[in-house]
């Protein structure tokens, strides 16, 4: 795997071992940052990679120029190689490493941008956007997520969703209350 842009581009990073964990492909990473990169909100940011497996999306954040970058993983052999990458790329002093669930984890976060790519399955994703303490959010499904339930009701709107291959990618902004 390799980075796609920023001051570490082109450089290479360990893939998770084995199945359990899916990367991010280069293509949807750099379609994601550049419209992160439009919307100015990756420099200087502290960003929240939860699931983050071998770290693709939080070190891509960190290559772009986010300040710190907080990574949430649950599995061993991932966190492994998240950490070997993170000071193989000499990224150990802008890092954080949470050893956990995402869903609990998120509730103790405060951050800027929050990069969610859980496994495929996963459907709690009223649960994650309630624990989220950031105003922005991308995420990474199989599915489209432009139509949960209770969006409003969690103070989020969908302000993009674009499909790349089998990969559904949304962004969610926090509903400003005192717009309404």
């Amino acid at each position: 795997m390799r980075i796609v842009a920023g001051e570490l581009r082109g450089r290479l990073f360990e893939g998770p071992p084995g199945l359990d964990t899916r990367p991010t492909t280069d293509k949807v990473r750099e379609a994601i940052f550049n419209a992160l990169g439009s919307l100015d909100v990756v420099r200087d940011a502290v960003v929240a990679d939860l699931y983050a497996g071998s770290g693709g999306l939080g070190i891509e954040a960190l290559s772009r120029g986010a300040a710190e970058v907080v990574f949430v993983e649950r599995d061993r052999a991932a966190l492994r190689t998240l950490r070997d990458n993170l000071r193989t790329l000499d990224l150990t002093d802008r890092s954080r490493v949470v050893q956990g669930d995402a869903l609990i984890a998120a509730r103790s976060i405060t951050a800027d941008v929050v990069l969610a790519d859980p496994p495929y399955d996963f459907d709690d994703w009223a649960g994650l956007l309630a624990a989220v303490d950031a105003p922005f959010v991308a995420a990474e499904a199989g599915h489209p997520l432009d139509s949960l339930d209770g969006l409003d009701d969690l103070g989020w709107e969908v302000t993009r969703s674009k499909r790349y291959g089998r990969t559904w990618v949304t962004f969610f902004e926090r509903i400003d209350p005192a717009a309404e």
